[in-house]
């Protein structure tokens, strides 16, 4: 639990901070990301702390750029150590 937590529109803080990233990547099914975007809008440390976080992301993407594709026998090799996780 955070410290100051708020419960806005359905959601903790905590539970949207679990999601920001999958929110910002597009990874959240609409009604969900609509839930979180509630919150957001409604609660200030959220959406300060949401702004400022977007804004890191976006310019290590910018900074980053697009990334090489993988060998495909790096990938295989990848794939192969991971399902044997």
């Amino acid at each position: 639990m955070l410290k100051d937590e708020r419960v806005v529109a359905g959601l903790a803080c905590s539970e949207v901070l679990a999601d920001l990233s999958r929110l910002l990547d597009g990874e959240l099914p609409e009604a969900e990301a609509s839930r979180l975007a509630g919150h957001v809008a409604g609660c200030d440390v959220c959406e300060r702390f949401g702004r400022r976080f977007a804004g890191v992301i976006r310019d290590l993407r910018d900074g980053l750029g697009e990334p090489e594709p993988l060998e495909e026998a790096v990938a295989e090799r990848l794939r192969a150590r991971i399902s044997g996780l």
